[in-house]
């Protein structure tokens, strides 16, 4: 009978709790019984309705879309701060996380809202403690409204109707960090990146269908040609902790994100793949940035209440870690961009980095990797007949999987002291100012000793990516002194983004204004079929 008394008790707890809530702070999702999406108007309404009240929340503008949608960007702070220099002067470190990248991985943007609420109106305010957190829900604004059926079929219509992958204007914004032609880019990089600097950048998505065996996997921002010591915090010491934690409290299961193959390998599978090293990605381009960025990869196959869950739990987790190792976070982020400084002002001219680079595995395999098993069979009619896999419904682990997520400079090039920009191309050193580099024009004639790129050959892919045709570029590297005058465009990259104007500049670059067509014009204007074409950024090792 006690105990009877006992259950009651808590049933009815638990009631007044659930009641206690506003309907308000409810999301689309949990209103519609895990059936809806949250359109851009519930977005704001709900924005509305958690800051209502609350001291410890800003919203800002990362600026508007093509249609006109403010993007709304909430800054959570105890104190509340408003601007970048108040959080700057907190001492605290910035964690940013977006959601609705894509429109049709929406999760992302669904989790941010409980969390929203869980910190201004629940348990989570603590969170708040030692750490200002940067919440960008509806990132794709447009897109999200731009809803229908069967555009997620991996998703098992779960929701059933979800917006479309790219903007207004055509573009993949999860393609767009070099070349920046996204309004919504431009607005990320130009009012929240530059200006707050984030130490940690975490980007939401849901994946597009490969049958691992985990609620959520995860990536790190691969560096390449940055430095590795802030790769390394994420991979040794958040992404490991984060996982164990999300296991022992939710009984939810993470790891590595990664593609398999088993028409290729046969079954079981031997390795997994990750995405490319490209900072056309925007958290690949953290690790250029010195700083760190996670990506987050909600399975596709789960049901939308399961996806959600899952990317609230890994969030709020990431958000436990940052809180009480925000500091040492900073530490490591500050030593890696005085090492990059450092690395050009002693070696600049006499070091090479990779401009270019193939997937590699790690040294370590995964001891044991979860997907769900695949029995074989042999097809004998029709015109392929060979062996053929079909997934079962059992969850196996494997052995000893090789981790194809390291990357392997192919070309390397010099690091330079920095670069010479004729005063001809102000687009280049606009496009490199916008992006926070320190671009200052010649007051006065200097002598630059470096090198000079000899294009012989510009091609360009037959298939359009992004409405590109992306260019590679052959040709050598010559020794050589040249002028440069009032007007032109000196970078010294003995600055913190080092490692980003490298990637850009280099000719050779496999993500550089080169591949994104910037030059297309002028080499082919002087002549490139014909003839040898000096590529104009000169690159120098010493200025006088």
């Amino acid at each position: 009978m006690r105990l009877f008394y006992l259950l009651m008790l808590s049933c009815f707890a638990f009631s007044v709790t659930a009641q206690d809530l506003p309907k308000a702070l409810l999301t689309t999702p949990e209103l519609s019984n895990y059936e809806k999406t949250s359109s851009y108007a519930d977005v704001m309404a709900f924005i509305d309705a958690v800051s209502k009240g609350s001291n410890k929340i800003t919203r800002i503008s990362m600026g508007k879309s093509l249609e006109g949608k403010d993007i709304p960007v909430l800054v959570l702070a105890n104190p509340k701060v408003s601007t970048p220099a108040e959080a700057k002067a907190s001492g605290k470190p910035i964690i940013y996380i977006q959601g609705n990248i894509h429109s049709g991985e929406v999760e992302g943007k669904e989790a941010v809202q409980v969390m929203l609420r869980e910190i201004l109106h629940g348990d989570k305010g603590y969170l708040l403690d030692n750490q200002i957190i940067l919440f960008a829900p509806i990132y794709n604004t447009d897109s999200n409204d731009k809803m229908e059926a069967g555009r997620r079929p991996s998703q098992e219509d779960s929701p059933k109707e979800v917006g479309i992958r790219e903007n207004s204007q055509g573009w993949d914004l999860n393609r767009d960090g070099i070349k920046q032609e996204a309004l919504e880019t431009n607005g990320l990089i130009q009012n929240i990146i530059v200006p707050w600097d984030p130490a940690l950048f975490v980007d939401l998505h849901t994946t597009n269908g490969v049958w691992h065996g985990y609620s959520l996997t995860w990536a790190p921002s691969y560096h390449t040609a940055g430095e590795k010591a802030p790769y390394d915090f994420t991979w040794d010491r958040i992404l490991p902790e984060v996982t164990e934690q999300v296991k022992k409290k939710d009984n939810v299961y993470l790891g590595p994100y990664g593609y398999f193959y088993p028409q290729r390998e046969g079954w079981p599978i031997k390795s997994i793949s990750t995405y490319n090293h490209h900072p056309r990605y925007l958290v690949n381009q953290f690790g250029l940035r010195n700083r760190m960025a996670i990506l987050s990869e909600a399975f596709a196959h789960e049901r939308l209440y399961q996806r959600i869950n899952s990317t609230y739990a890994f969030i709020r987790e990431i958000l436990e870690f940052t809180n009480k190792n925000g500091k040492e976070m900073l530490k490591v982020n500050a030593q890696a961009e005085a090492a990059a400084i450092q690395l050009v002002k002693e070696q600049g001219g006499k070091v090479s980095k990779g401009v270019r680079f193939e997937m590699t595995p790690l040294e370590e395999k995964i001891p044991a990797y979860r997907a769900y098993n695949y029995v074989e069979y042999e097809e004998t009619e029709g015109n392929r007949p060979g062996k053929r896999y079909l997934r079962k419904p059992e969850i196996v682990e494997l052995p000893d999987v090789v981790n194809y997520s390291a990357f392997t400079p192919t070309v390397t090039a010099i690091l330079p002291k920095g670069y010479i920009i004729p005063a001809e191309f102000a687009n280049i050193a606009e496009h490199l100012m916008k992006n926070g580099v320190k671009v200052t024009k010649l007051e006065k004639n200097v002598r630059a000793t470096g090198q000079a790129y000899k294009a012989t050959k510009l091609a360009l892919a037959q298939r359009p990516f992004e409405k590109h045709n992306m260019a590679t570029i052959e040709g050598a590297f010559e020794n050589t002194t040249k002028k440069f005058g009032k007007g032109d465009y000196w970078v010294d990259l003995a600055q913190p983004l080092a490692n980003l104007i490298f990637y850009m500049l280099e000719p050779e670059s496999d993500d550089g204004l080169v591949t994104w067509n910037f030059f297309d014009e002028y080499f082919q204007k002087n002549g490139i079929d014909q003839k040898a074409v000096e590529y104009p950024v000169f690159k120098y090792f010493e200025l006088k």
